[in-house]
């Protein structure tokens, strides 16, 4: 049997994930389509859910955080009347109530969720409480309180509701659950109501759209498929640009900070080398420097 060789190859897979597949399982067969030497997610979907899941190998997984601060879109069908453990269909049934409220109370509902609102994050979340996810206490049948926490829902749309189930779609900031979404319109409902289904759209500027799924990768060959990587900056566009001289690059790469006039003490920026080739990130400190913060290992 022979002996699969890993491959020092770097940049961001948007892969579409079907229902079934934790998010590890997914990052690990699309390692192993890639044998990447390294890879990481930005931020996981249950394993009910389905839709988009960036994935970063190599050298971009330095810069995978910029994805998990990024806003998104869902589209979501919640159930009414039956309210679970886990506020999503993998839970166990806690109450079943009588659904009695018509399209115009659940639209007036909602309007209670649009703007920045508090949120109580839920138990089964990987929100982590004296060094362990919370989730590992609800499965144990514990119960941690949580703080409220502010998070922002900039759009959320009734798409459809048959008496029953309402599919909505969200867009939201970074923290926001879905579940907790519906757990908590159930509530102010008087029914209960839990998560039913869960599609992921968009995760900050990449789109569902634009993603494959692991089906179509391992139909295609290793050039194609090295093909659809975006590059590693890619996941910093939203950085200010600075492009570097030769001495300024040589400096930052060997872990030196540079002065640059007009820089904000604080401020993330993206590095360039002469020839255009991205070096990592920098964030400039308390004197005015720009000083490396994360940066791509040397060819």
């Amino acid at each position: 049997m022979n002996k699969i060789v890993k491959r020092a190859i770097s940049g961001v897979l948007l892969l579409d994930k079907a229902a079934g597949f934790t998010s590890n399982a997914a990052l690990q067969k699309a390692k192993w389509l890639y044998r990447a030497q390294k890879a990481g997610h930005t931020g996981t979907l249950d394993p009910f859910a389905t839709g988009l899941l960036p994935l970063c190998l190599g050298e971009a997984t330095k810069f995978s955080q910029f994805l998990l601060d990024a806003d998104k879109v869902y589209r979501a069908e919640v159930r009414l009347g039956v309210r679970t453990s886990s506020g999503d269909l993998d839970g166990e049934v806690i109450s079943e109530r009588l659904v009695t409220c018509g399209e115009a109370a659940l639209r007036a509902a909602l309007e209670g969720f649009r703007g920045d609102i508090e949120q109580v994050p839920p138990m089964h979340s990987a929100l982590k409480h004296q060094g362990r996810p919370l989730y590992e206490y609800a499965r144990k049948g514990i119960e941690i309180e949580r703080e409220a926490r502010r998070v922002t829902v900039f759009d959320l749309e009734l798409e459809s509701f048959d008496g029953h189930s309402a599919k909505v779609r969200v867009h939201s900031s970074k923290g926001f659950y879905v579940r907790a979404l519906a757990d908590d319109l159930g509530e102010v409902l008087g029914c209960g109501a839990h998560l039913a289904g869960l599609d992921r759209l968009r995760v900050g500027p990449y789109h569902l759209e634009d993603a494959m799924t692991l089906e179509e990768l391992v139909e295609l060959d290793e050039a194609a498929r090295d093909e659809l990587l975006l590059p590693p900056d890619n996941l910093a566009l939203d950085l200010p640009r600075l492009d570097l001289d030769l001495e300024a690059a040589w400096q930052i790469s060997h872990g030196q900070a540079i002065w640059r006039s007009g820089l904000v003490v604080g401020e993330l920026l993206r590095l360039y080398a002469p020839d255009g080739c991205f070096l990592g990130v920098a964030q400039v400190d308390q004197d005015g420097k720009a000083a490396p913060r994360r940066l791509l290992a040397a060819p």
